[in-house]
């Protein structure tokens, strides 16, 4: 079964990422933003995507470890929502196969 605080976990950095996605957007929406900070804006998920998979880069489970290429494979050829549903299925099934 899966740990209560697991799914809490993942609901919490979905949520987070969220909004970080929106919050720029909601708090600057009647302003015009230069390229620059455009690019920031849309950077923001994915530094708390990184920052949440980082530490697998030191597991010494193979399960993190497999997840963790597949997650990096897949962001090489798909944008950021397919890669990020395709790294929490993969680590997710591969904990629970491989324990």
């Amino acid at each position: 079964m899966i740990d209560p605080m697991t799914v809490l976990t993942i609901l919490a950095m979905a949520g987070v990422t969220y909004l970080t996605r929106i919050g720029g957007y909601v708090v600057l929406r009647n302003r015009t933003l230069s390229p620059r900070a455009t690019a920031v804006m849309e950077a923001a998920p994915g530094c708390v995507l990184i920052s949440v998979i980082a530490p697998d880069f030191v597991s010494k489970n193979p399960a993190d470890l497999t997840a963790l290429a597949i997650t990096v494979l897949a962001a090489t050829r798909l944008s950021m929502l397919p890669t990020v549903v395709i790294g929490v299925a993969s680590a997710g099934v591969l904990r629970w196969l491989m324990g």
